[in-house]
C-alpha cells in the first residue's frame, strides 16, 4: 500500500491549484490596476496637449475637459463618470499649464482579493504639465 503512487498527481494538484489560481488572479487583477493607472496618466497627457490649443486660461480649460468628456470611454478599464479633473495655469510658471485627474478605482477587481493583502489606494492621481507656446 506504501508503494502505490497512484493519486500522487491529484493530491499535489488539491495541493498547489489554490496558490496558483491565487498568483494567477492576482496578477490579472494588478493588471487591471496598473493599467488604468496608466490610462488616467494618458489622458491627463493628453488633455494637456488639447489644452495647449487654448489662447486663455479658460479656453483652455474647456478643450481639456472637453477632450475628457469625448474620448475617457475610449481608453482601457476606466468609468468616465469617475474622473475629476482639474486644470489651471501653473502657479510657479506662467508659461505652463497643468492638468489634474483623479479617479475612483473602487469598482476595480483588485478590491475582491483577500483583505490581508497590500493594496494600492483606491484613488489614482495624475497630473501633465504642458509648456505653452510650444517652447
Amino acid at each position: 500500500m506504501f508503494r502505490d503512487e497512484r493519486g500522487t498527481s491529484a493530491i499535489e494538484f488539491a495541493i498547489l491549484a489554490p496558490v496558483m489560481l491565487l498568483l494567477l488572479f492576482g496578477m490579472i487583477a494588478y493588471g487591471i490596476y496598473f493599467g488604468a493607472s496608466h490610462s488616467i496618466q494618458q489622458i491627463a497627457a493628453d488633455a494637456a496637449r488639447t489644452a495647449l490649443a487654448g489662447l486663455t486660461p479658460a479656453e483652455r480649460s474647456s478643450l481639456a475637459a472637453g477632450y475628457i468628456k469625448r474620448n475617457a470611454s475610449g481608453y482601457a478599464f476606466i468609468d468616465p463618470s469617475e474622473l475629476k479633473l482639474s486644470v489651471g495655469d501653473s502657479s510657479d510658471d506662467p508659461d505652463q499649464f497643468n492638468v489634474w485627474i483623479t479617479y475612483d478605482a473602487h469598482n476595480l477587481p483588485i478590491w475582491n482579493l483577500f483583505r490581508g493583502l497590500p493594496l494600492p489606494g483606491e484613488t489614482i492621481s495624475r497630473h501633465s504639465t504642458i509648456r505653452i507656446g510650444g517652447i
